[in-house]
């Protein structure tokens, strides 16, 4: 049966028509297809018991919603039968009252009030964050960057080819940027260059971060950096407190190995920190070192990498001071985290090894897009309940419920037809399920921008609107894939764009190695203006771009 469905993961697409110049067959058309594997349908493939996670977390996050407002019904119906005379005579009248009653009354009134409020998760702020922007002396374009691979003189023409028809469709333009090391004629991914490269995105980001907040480095009582390729010894994270001389209580963490999702991992341990740490500021670090990433040997799927990945960096500043109330620009309201790495295909579908020569590289699997797909789905049906309007929740649900009786009631019938599994309920016309519309949720979308064909897949999954991936495919065109701070040059374009207004939602979506997907959800605390400093300052005007000026 997996071969059988195997061609539903496969799209065919049209490539490289042309007119054969010469042989016996000249004059006649010609065309190459190309072969992909895409996203599993979501309309077939949603699993209840995501369903009933995502339930699970708005239930145990939320049991008051249910209890509360039965007790005002029980209490305006008692009230709700009295008249006012007949009300204050059983207060005042009827009612006695000692001192020892008042005060009990008052100190149970007190103690349940602090209860709550001591019990109650402390709001997340998100102050300000900041991208760093490489010099332009680092920009490059992708001819560009071809020639000076071949005069690295460590790619021969079949890699160079290659690396070429990947730009060719990657929809990255000619302006991002790559540190020159990559290009020496020795070995780039060495201590030193990726010290000297992570210190300087690194550095130009918390730079304008406590600019930008007007904080003292001494302030921060969390700290967190993500980088995936680059984990030295002693870590990035007391680079920056060495260099920032921050204080020596400081709780800092190092996160490594953990892919381009890892910027909302280290979100997540920033917010559990706040929350054990009354009174604090977090800072959150995601980069990657773009001269550990490159690879210059001959497996193809280890040449990927090469095309995708540029320069960048992100800060971000999380407070849970109450007064930052009125200065911050997000409050954080969810973040949903899922892993697949239990499954082979999952775990090994990106995955850094030596190739037969010994020559270490990142290795992208062809089952990227599937595994993806389905930890994407998991994903977003966890997310679902705790995000979705009532009434898309409802439809969506009915929906589901219908199709798991009916499936068992045919699977008691025809046990054969069971065994075929989803395939089978187009043919027995079970009713689909119902996609809710997360448009609906949110007003705001950045998706990690791995590659065009990956934003082509969602946009069509998701049934989103091209405006939709507007953020994501621009942020990959003018910077290229930045690995876990490309959610926030997302979020910059957003803001530069002057888009996001008060109450606005916005929904950060990344996935990467393990293999991870994770959902950030943020509320807008006031009408964002554009700020002054922004990677997009000089572009943002150009963009976005027209579908046929893409790669």
């Amino acid at each position: 049966m997996a071969a059988t469905g195997e061609h539903t993961f496969l799209s065919t697409e049209i490539v490289n028509r042309g007119v054969e110049s010469s042989g016996p067959d000249a004059g006649s058309p010609t065309f190459v297809v190309r072969v992909r594997r895409r996203l599993p349908d979501f309309l077939q493939s949603v699993n209840l018991k995501y369903v009933k996670l995502g339930y699970h977390y708005l239930i145990s996050h939320g049991i008051y919603l249910a209890t509360i407002p039965v007790l005002v019904v029980v209490f305006s119906a008692e009230v709700g039968s009295l008249s006012r005379e007949e009300l204050w005579r059983k207060v005042w009248e009827e009612a006695s009252y000692d001192l020892a009653t008042v005060l009990a009354f008052f100190a149970v009134l007190v103690f349940t009030i602090s209860v709550y409020f001591m019990s109650r998760p402390r709001p997340i702020y998100l102050v300000d964050f900041a991208c760093y922007r490489p010099s332009d002396e680092l920009k490059v374009s992708n001819d560009e960057l071809i020639e000076l691979a071949r005069s690295s003189g460590k790619f021969d023409e079949d890699t160079l080819s290659f690396q070429r028809r990947i730009l060719k469709s990657s929809g990255i333009g000619d302006e991002t940027y790559v540190p020159r090391s990559i290009f020496s004629t020795g070995n780039c991914a060495t201590m030193k260059e990726g010290r000297s490269e992570t210190a300087t995105v690194m550095f130009g980001a918390l730079d304008e971060l406590f600019e930008k907040c007007r904080v003292r480095p001494k302030d921060v009582g969390v700290l967190v950096v993500n980088c995936s390729l680059f984990n030295p010894t002693p870590s990035l994270s007391a680079m920056i407190v060495n260099h920032y001389k921050m204080r020596g209580n400081i709780l800092s963490y190092n996160l490594g190995g953990m892919g381009c999702s890892a910027g909302i991992i280290a979100l997540d341990l920033a917010r559990d920190m706040l929350q054990a740490n009354g009174n604090n500021y977090a800072v959150v670090v995601s980069t990657e070192a773009v001269s550990f990433t490159w690879y210059a040997g001959k497996s193809r799927s280890m040449l990927i990498p090469n095309c995708f990945f540029r320069m960048g960096c992100s800060a971000v500043l999380l407070s849970n001071r109450r007064r930052d109330f009125r200065r911050a620009k997000y409050r954080l309201e969810h973040i949903v985290r899922t892993h697949k790495g239990s499954d082979d295909r999952s775990f090994r579908c990106v995955y850094q090894e030596e190739d037969d020569q010994r020559i270490k590289g990142l290795s992208i699997s062809r089952d990227l897009m599937e595994v993806g797909g389905h930890a994407l789905k998991t994903n977003i049906t966890t997310l679902g309940p705790l995000v979705l309007p009532f009434s898309e929740q409802l439809i969506f649900f009915a929906t589901l419920l219908y199709r798991q009786l009916f499936r068992n009631t045919s699977a008691t019938t025809n046990p054969s037809a069971a065994a075929a599994g989803e395939a089978s309920d187009q043919d027995s016309g079970i009713t689909k399920p119902y996609i809710p519309n997360y448009r609906l949720a949110f007003e705001h979308l950045c998706v990690h921008a791995a590659s065009k064909s990956v934003l082509d897949e969602l946009e069509k999954n998701l049934c989103l609107k091209e405006t939709d991936m507007e953020a994501s495919r621009s942020t990959l065109h003018r910077f290229g894939n930045t690995s876990s701070s490309s959610i926030w040059y997302e979020l910059a374009y957003l803001e530069a764009k002057g888009r996001v207004k008060r109450g606005d939602r916005v929904w950060q979506l990344a996935f990467g190695s393990g293999f991870k997907c994770n959902s950030a959800v943020w509320r807008a605390m006031r009408r964002v203006k554009k700020p002054t400093r922004s990677p997009w300052n000089d572009c943002v005007d150009r963009y976005p771009v027209a579908a046929g000026q893409r790669n």
